[in-house]
């Protein structure tokens, strides 16, 4: 498969598309397993949750993050080589996903396009650093998750604040609406209590910080044409490769001695541990599917790329779609459905996905909310929507 699309100013590297709309399975099948959000209300242990935890659960957003600082990379990088200044309508960009996301939270509190669009403004700043090596140097400081390392110190030296349990143990009643509310109480639920438990999650955790070391990598990643030209990056490659493998199963194993604190200093060495161990899953991720890619899959991991050029339509759709199916105002399947039934749900509803994404894409050139992003980021309706239908004629010999 032809490395790269050309589209509209620019190469479009299919590679990343699909790796991008790989990631959106991934998160997907975490949402369906997960109830939108609703698991915990009736936790059931199982094989499904396991499976889905170890190859998706942190990993996908990782990636999406990575990929979101890889995207601004090439949107900036094509405005400097038309002499166009971008950082004001990168940021107007942000803005309007933000808007975007604040109305999808509406329907589903666990979206993450707020929480993306906001971290995007940093990338603006680091823009102007030259160097990569300080944009890996301050991302390594990000990854190493300083809040939660200085939460442990002060944990175990015995401070009020930092043995106190987690602000998103306490969801403000924003559990019960979706399970038992109709609609307008859902949003209603997800406008107050429902942002509380979210930020206080985003920001405890860690995962601020993560995503602001993700996109910082992603624009490195940008920058040296890892995707355009992996060859040239083997030996990097393995080595990144075999530290991630050397890393995860400690990390692993010791998330396992720890699993069963949910509160105190080991509770949140747990939490720092669980966050690394994603990290070098997705370095694995990414890295065994640049060399399958390398080595001839590209025709089959390539299925993925029209999906992941309508990440944004088909990620909102999805929760429009089923958060009906397993909320209280809908179908009410949260407790109604097993673990293996909402993954088998989970797979053929991808499948369609992969399907709708593949046709639609032969008619036009963007999806619908990527369309609506871009035009509202120009502040134009001249943005071409249908693909130019091209004439065939008979061949000659």
């Amino acid at each position: 498969m032809n490395n790269t699309v050309i589209g509209r100013g620019q190469p479009r590297l299919t590679m990343v598309d699909s790796l991008r709309g790989y990631a959106l399975m991934g998160l997907f099948l975490v949402h369906m397993t997960g109830y939108f959000e609703l698991y915990n209300a009736r936790p059931v242990p199982s094989w499904v949750q396991e499976t889905t935890r170890v190859l998706f659960q942190g990993k996908s957003f990782s990636l999406l993050a990575l990929c979101f600082g890889f995207s601004f990379f090439m949107m900036m990088d094509s405005a400097r080589r038309k002499n166009q200044p971008f950082a004001l309508r990168f940021a107007w960009r942000l803005i309007v996903l933000l808007g975007i996301g604040w109305l999808h939270a509406l329907v589903y509190r666990g979206e993450i396009i707020v929480e993306l669009a906001i971290v995007g403004f940093i990338l603006i700043p680091f823009d102007r650093i030259r160097s990569s090596r300080a944009l890996l140097a301050v991302a390594a400081v990000m990854l190493a998750q300083p809040y939660l390392i200085a939460r442990i110190i002060a944990a175990y030296a015995g401070a009020d604040w930092a043995l106190r349990d987690p602000l998103f143990y306490h969801d403000g009643g924003a559990m019960r609406p979706s399970l038992f509310g109709t609609f307008p109480d859902v949003v209603q639920a997800n406008i107050e209590a429902g942002k509380v438990a979210k930020w206080s999650y985003f920001i405890e955790t860690g995962r601020i910080f993560q995503v602001m070391g993700l996109y910082l990598i992603g624009l490195v990643v940008g920058r040296s044409d890892f995707f355009a030209d992996p060859e040239r990056f083997r030996r990097i490659r393995n080595r990144v490769l075999a530290v991630a493998l050397v890393v995860v199963t400690p990390l692993a194993l010791i998330r396992l001695e720890t699993c069963c604190h949910n509160r105190g200093p080991i509770y949140w060495v747990n939490t720092l541990f669980a966050g690394w161990t994603d990290l070098a899953g997705t370095a694995i991720i990414l890295l065994a599917f640049v060399q399958l890619w390398q080595w001839g899959s590209g025709r089959v991991l390539g299925l993925f790329a029209p999906c992941g050029r309508m990440t944004l339509t088909l990620y909102i759709a999805q929760s429009l779609i089923f958060v009906p199916v397993f909320y209280g105002f809908g179908l009410h399947l949260w407790d109604r459905i097993t673990q293996e039934q909402s993954l088998m749900l989970g797979v053929a509803a991808f499948v369609a996905q992969l399907v709708f994404a593949t046709i639609w894409f032969r008619h036009f050139t963007y999806g619908p909310l990527e369309w609506i992003w871009r035009a509202a980021t120009s502040l134009s309706l001249d943005v071409p929507f249908r693909r130019r239908q091209e004439s065939l004629k008979p061949a000659t010999t």
